[in-house]
């Protein structure tokens, strides 16, 4: 027969582990590029990524300042890059000051940051061959349920 404290210690290891279960946790993406170099000076050079392997010009992957991965790797000859259905979100905590480092590098940005109506601010733009990129700051209501704002003309 279980405890009282064996039977609470199971409920906060269950609690732990969310919906998706024990095992799943998502740590790489794979970002499919026309040419490494231009890729990587974009993502290592401007966004800063870390460099945790390259392959000369097919492959390199990179570490964000979390746990997470993501690998660059170069399609193979005629194939067209597509970015469709995919967007990458980087959080950066002082967002406004690293926009403004990359506009200063000669980044363009297809909407400088703001305040979106579910209280996370974004910045977006597109990497060299055109994957859209979300760089936002959440803080905590990043694990909140979202609550949303309603419009000034509604």
């Amino acid at each position: 027969m279980a405890t009282r404290k064996t039977k609470k210690a199971a409920k906060a290891k269950s609690a732990k582990k969310g919906k998706s279960g024990p095992e799943l946790a998502f740590n790489h993406a794979i970002v499919y590029v026309s040419d490494l170099p231009r890729a990587m000076q974009f993502y290592v050079d401007r966004l800063g990524l870390a460099v945790l392997d390259r392959y000369e010009n097919a492959y390199a992957r990179l570490r964000t300042n979390g746990d997470g991965t993501m690998a660059l790797h170069v399609l193979d000859p005629g194939q067209q890059v597509s970015s469709e259905g995919i967007r990458l979100y980087f959080e950066v905590k002082n967002l406004q000051k690293f926009c403004a480092k990359l506009q200063v590098a000669g980044v363009s940005f297809t909407s400088p940051p703001k305040m979106m109506p579910w209280g996370w601010k974004h910045a977006y733009l597109n990497d060299p061959d055109g994957h859209e990129i979300s760089l936002y700051w959440a803080g905590q209501k990043r694990f909140q349920k979202t609550t949303m704002a309603r419009s000034a003309t509604a």
